[in-house]
């Protein structure tokens, strides 16, 4: 099965003193979906944003909202995050011993399930999970902070995954340190949603600078995949 390929930026890298606009210049810049870094300060070492800045931003955009909890508890919030407008919701397999419930509970909620992995989770850990899943995203910096180097042992995981998945149709997401450079090798591992914050968003330059950056992740990608996005 061929996955589209998919441009997903991170506005964890935004200004989030507008992010509403930004949300807005992203979109108009050419991204597929729209990626939403959510942090406790507990899960990993961040606070960011919570149910009520999902609500606040979906006005400004009719892609796909792509939200990843990287919280624990994750449960509790499901359902909010859900109402507030996401459109797949992800969840890490470390953040509790009940990972099948969480999945069963954001297909209930009517949205597309992912579960994701830190860089030193083994890909068996999701096995499985896997036939509950749309979506499985492979964490290639430890997750906490944005601009952070790509950790080339990622490029390994993916390629299981890709191996794990076969013919289900699962997107296989990569989020951490994706640059026009490091896109062809994650994407001829297996990866076909690329999730992209500082190497879209930091340059700033709004709608102009990040179509700019985008196109240079796609076409490097497509590249790879032999020319076709």
């Amino acid at each position: 099965m061929r996955h589209p390929l998919i441009i997903a930026p991170s506005i964890l890298a935004g200004d989030f003193a507008r992010l509403g606009e930004e949300v807005r210049a992203v979109d108009a810049a050419g991204a597929d979906w729209i990626h939403v870094d959510v942090m406790d300060g507990h899960f990993v070492p961040n606070i960011s944003i919570g149910p009520d800045v999902v609500k606040a931003i979906r006005p400004y955009t009719q892609k796909p909202l792509d939200v990843h909890l990287m919280i624990a508890p994750c449960d509790p919030y499901l359902e909010a995050f859900a109402k507030a407008g996401s459109d797949s919701i992800t969840v890490h397999v470390e953040a509790g011993p009940h990972v099948h419930r969480s999945l069963q509970m954001i297909k209930t909620l009517g949205k597309r399930a992912g579960v994701t992995l830190n860089p030193g989770t083994p890909i068996e850990t999701i096995e499985p999970v896997v036939d509950l899943v749309d979506l499985i995203l492979v964490m290639s910096v430890n997750p906490g902070f944005g601009g952070q180097a790509f950790i080339p042992y990622a490029t390994e995981k993916i390629a299981g995954l890709r191996a794990l998945v076969g013919s289900r149709p699962i997107d296989i997401e990569v989020d951490g340190g994706i640059t026009a450079e490091i896109a062809p090798e994650v994407v001829g591992a297996g990866a076909n949603v690329l999730v992209a914050g500082s190497a879209v968003l930091k340059g700033g330059g709004g709608t102009e600078g990040y179509g700019e950056r985008i196109a240079a992740i796609r076409q490097a990608a497509a590249f790879a995949r032999g020319g076709a996005a």
